[in-house]
């Protein structure tokens, strides 16, 4: 079933490029120009349905992510890019369409404002549920944003974004947790290193690319530019998250995060074994596993693997909600890790039973 939707996913991401595409080389090349009739609005017609509903379409099933509200996006960005995809002196008929897609993004615009107002005007209360919790902030701080927005996608991307800023600014005089119930998750490999040599790699790219496309496509080097400053930034507050938030082992529940990318919270009495042995802890990780392991240039394998009675949603970036059945963890202390987790699970099963 697994590899059933990844065939799906797969052919629609080809052919959402294909239908791109192929509108792209009708318009822009010598053979696709030659291949028009003299009557080209059919023509034109045929390319705003392909990029306002052919292509919104097969991207929903690239991401296999049906919302009506997505879709309402897609459509009108599609309708936006006709306008720039097919040229003035065949569109100029057609000008109405584009105006519809902006006048759908304009409203979508303002109501994402209306909801940015909402999120500023609780900021306090959300501040003040945060500082009375005592759960790392990564967690704190979602909780509070589920209680007042459960159901907003934007406003969920958006708080994504500020706990990114936040880390990579807001945290150079905070230290890590060294409480008995936290566990490190990165010591037992070069993986901030690593990180950190990507954000040297990326510093040269900019300088370089940025040098050699200025002359030629000022826009281009602009977007490059806005794209690697992002990314540096995010690596930043990648490796904050990262040091800053340790896995915790509560009475009841466990709190595993890795960095920025991922995060998850799992009940004792969800967890329906503990699998320990080596040569499963060394096969290949299916991809219902969500893996909390801190990798580098060595091969490494988790310490042990929960498994849950049922699939949990973890939250990924940007806000990203994803269930899993089963959750791979590799610690820098797996003993102490292990025995604490045990406790408490087997303090969860007898609970349970009374």
């Amino acid at each position: 079933m697994i590899l059933h939707k990844k065939a799906v996913s797969l052919a629609a991401f080809f052919l959402l490029l294909l239908v791109i595409s192929s509108n792209y080389v009708l318009y822009h090349s010598s053979f696709g120009l030659h291949s028009l009739p003299g009557d080209f609005n059919g023509v034109v017609v045929g390319s705003i349905i392909d990029l306002s509903l052919v292509a919104p379409l097969l991207f929903l099933a690239w991401q296999r992510k049906f919302s009506l509200k997505y879709f309402i996006v897609l459509m009108a960005t599609g309708l936006i890019a006709a306008r720039f995809i097919i040229p003035s002196e065949y569109f100029a008929s057609f000008q109405s369409v584009m105006w519809l897609g902006v006048g759908i993004e304009g409203l979508l615009i303002l109501f994402e404002l209306s909801l940015l107002f909402m999120l500023v005007k609780n900021v306090p209360p959300i501040l003040r549920r945060i500082r009375s919790s005592s759960l790392p902030l990564l967690f704190s701080f979602s909780h509070a944003i589920n209680e007042k927005f459960p159901k907003q996608p934007f406003i969920h991307v958006l708080c994504s974004e500020m706990l990114m800023f936040y880390y990579a600014f807001g945290t150079w005089k905070k230290q890590p947790s060294t409480e008995g119930n936290t566990f490190t998750l990165y010591k037992r490999s070069s993986f901030i290193t690593f990180q950190i040599m990507i954000i040297h790699a990326i510093v040269i790219e900019t300088l370089g690319l940025h040098w050699l496309l200025h002359n030629t496509s000022i826009i281009l080097s602009i977007v490059l530019l806005i794209l690697n400053i992002y990314s540096i930034v995010f690596f930043i507050g990648d490796i904050q998250g990262l040091r800053l938030n340790p896995l915790r082992v509560e009475d009841d529940c466990i709190y595993i995060s890795f960095g920025l990318a991922k995060r998850m919270e799992i009940s004792f009495k969800d967890i329906e074994e503990i699998v320990e042995d080596t040569h499963i802890l060394q096969q290949k990780i299916p991809n219902t596993t969500i893996e909390f392991i801190a990798r580098d240039f060595e091969k490494v394998y988790p310490d042990l693997l929960l498994i849950l009675k049922s699939p949990i949603e973890a939250t990924l970036f940007m806000g990203i909600k994803k269930k899993y059945q089963q959750v791979a963890v590799r610690v820098d202390d797996p003993h102490v890790f292990k025995k604490i987790v045990k406790e408490r699970l087997e303090k969860a099963q007898r609970d349970e039973l009374i």
